[in-house]
């Protein structure tokens, strides 16, 4: 894997992008400096997602029954369930990139609800006599809130139907449901189950197979709209990994990610890769254009690193433009970086920094967070080798790991 993206992306005059670089060092060396499995996590992205659709392929009769079980397509649009995306992190990111595409597509109340608050406030979440489906995101099925919250609910409510995303086939959420008939589980490619602290290849991996259920009915006209998005990237691969490794080089020690609609999911999913990665020596923020005015702005200076997944949508892209002017115009960051779904006109005035995932025609922002969001992990990985920390491993202190630990369930 690491020898073909080196062979697709190695550059004209000989060069390697700053991100095939790492992935051509010795073992050795990856292995002593953290680098053994979160830079290639990253760039096996565009071709692991190609496995998950065809695994939605597989598996597509399946999903679709349950769904129909589950009352999605009830003809009754009144009666269609309430659908939760459960998620903790990372995987709550998930759910929030996939919410407004799945709320269109299935015409019924969808919302990401983020399993540390639906351990604490379940009683007003699940309301008595309605319709729920519950979706659960997470990469090992195992994090401690995440099992205690479908334990609960399989215990009070066991008429509600679950479907499990996970990327561990050996996790309770996989391993230890198959017992209950409410619940269908969809286990990807073991290759995404990021051996690194940081989801990288399993959060994309993840919304591609959200992406995948809100065309259940679709596939195919969805399938259109993925080839694009694999493509876009490859491309986007050597471009952002430049930029990052650029950026990193710089005296940064803030990063400010703004954006809106599903890329507002990208902006907090991106932020959080900068804090992990560089065990919080990076302090990070994340807003939406229009709310960074309401006090957040306050935190930019010139040692913050501004990123803006520009919306496609016409209208909420003049907001985001506007702001990106103010910015330059009061002088307040010295680096703004701009991710857009399309080539503009005057872009260098909105930015010194302006990347361009594809230069085919545009996909629309509900299908842009698995390539934006590659954006904020390559940020993360220069930025804590900037730091001299070890990118698979970046916190000395242990005070985060790759599954939440020392968790205590309270009756």
């Amino acid at each position: 894997m690491n020898q073909a993206f080196a062979q697709q992306h190695g550059k004209s005059r000989g060069e390697m992008s700053a991100l095939c670089s790492l992935l051509k060092l010795p073992e050795n060396e990856r292995k002593e400096r953290g680098l053994l499995y979160t830079p290639a996590e990253i760039a096996q992205q565009p071709e692991t997602w190609k496995k998950t659709f065809e695994l939605f392929q597989r598996q597509r009769a399946e999903i679709h029954e349950f769904l129909a079980m589950a009352g999605v397509w009830a003809p009754d649009v009144a009666s269609r369930p309430t659908v939760m995306l459960i998620g903790a992190g990372t995987s709550d990111y998930i759910g929030q990139s996939v919410a407004r595409l799945l709320r269109k597509t299935w015409q019924c109340d969808v919302t990401a609800v983020p399993s540390t608050d639906l351990l604490t406030e379940m009683e007003s979440v699940l309301l008595p006599g309605r319709r729920h489906l519950c979706i659960s995101f997470s990469r090992s099925g195992d994090s401690a809130e995440g099992v205690a919250v479908m334990q609960k609910v399989l215990a009070i409510r066991p008429d509600i139907l679950h479907l499990v995303v996970s990327c561990n086939v050996n996790g309770w959420m996989v391993k230890g449901t198959e017992a209950y008939p409410q619940v269908l589980r969809v286990c990807l490619d073991d290759a995404v189950n990021d051996r690194g602290l940081a989801m990288t290849s399993s959060f994309s991996n993840m919304v591609i197979l959200g992406q995948c259920l809100a065309h259940s009915c679709d596939l195919p006209m969805y399938e259109k709209i993925f080839r694009k998005v694999v493509s876009g990237g490859r491309n986007f691969l050597p471009l952002a990994a430049d930029c990052a490794a650029r950026l990193a080089q710089l005296s940064l020690t803030k990063a400010c990610m703004v954006g809106s609609g599903p890329l507002r999911a990208v902006a907090r999913e991106s932020a959080l890769k900068v804090l992990e990665l560089t065990a919080g020596k990076t302090l990070t923020l994340s807003e939406s254009a229009l709310g960074l005015r309401h006090g957040p702005m306050a935190a930019l200076d010139e040692s913050t690193l501004f990123v803006c997944f520009l919306s496609g949508n016409p209208t909420v892209q003049k907001y985001e433009m506007d702001l990106l002017r103010e910015l330059g115009r009061k002088g307040l960051v010295n680096n703004r970086v701009v991710v857009s779904g399309q080539a503009l006109s005057g872009a260098g005035s909105l930015a010194e920094h302006f990347l361009l995932p594809s230069a085919g025609s545009p996909v629309a922002d509900d299908y842009r967070p698995a390539v934006d969001v590659i954006f904020g992990q390559l940020l993360g990985l220069f930025f804590s080798l900037k730091w001299g920390l070890q990118p698979d491993n970046p916190s000395p202190t242990g005070a985060i790991s790759r599954v939440v630990q020392n968790v205590t369930i309270h009756a």
